[in-house]
């Protein structure tokens, strides 16, 4: 009978611990967000001019892509175009079009002062110098947009991130050259 709680004890002070360091592995690394995918189909934002602004006869200024390119995989494999735009109203927004890259637990969305560099000396380098971050990933599939802060200064940037805050490494990264 002792023998017998011994052994339950000894079981229960194993299994506590398995199951607390389990369920903060689950939490830490989410590994289900692999198989989940979210995709995003936003049209690029328009912006209706003030009727006094647009003389009669002439439509409002169009968008203007600004600076573009072409997304490369660091940590996981990740394609598309990043595009920078200035919309007819003069505001700016950062458009990520045709982005397919994978799910993660806590994806952002930065442009820096990094240069893009292939492979895994890339992976890291973009939280090193500025960065601004845009916001959440919206989604991992799609087209989408993301609002640039009037504060920033477009030309202290030349690259584009999807930045996994929680393990600090880059998913993917354009760099952002001449439309």
């Amino acid at each position: 009978m002792r023998g017998t709680k011994r052994r339950r004890r000894a079981l229960t002070w194993l299994l506590v611990p398995a199951v607390l360091v389990l369920g903060a592995g689950l939490y830490w690394f989410q590994p289900w967000k692999l198989w989940q995918t979210n995709t995003v189909r936003e049209a690029l934002p328009a912006v209706a001019a003030p009727p006094a602004a647009a003389a009669p006869g002439r439509s409002p200024a169009e968008p203007t892509t600004l600076a573009r390119g072409a997304f490369i995989s660091h940590e996981h494999t990740t394609t598309g175009t990043a595009k920078l735009i200035r919309l007819a109203d003069g505001a700016h927004v950062l458009r990520l079009e045709d982005l397919d890259t994978s799910n993660g637990p806590d994806l952002r969305v930065w442009l820096t002062d990094a240069p893009v560099k292939e492979g895994v000396a890339g992976w890291r380098v973009f939280d090193d110098g500025r960065y601004v971050s845009l916001g959440r990933l919206k989604g991992d599939k799609g087209d989408q947009n993301y609002e640039i802060p009037a504060s920033v200064n477009l030309a202290d940037y030349s690259s584009v991130t999807i930045w996994c805050d929680r393990f600090d490494v880059s998913f993917g990264a354009a760099p952002l050259g001449s439309a």
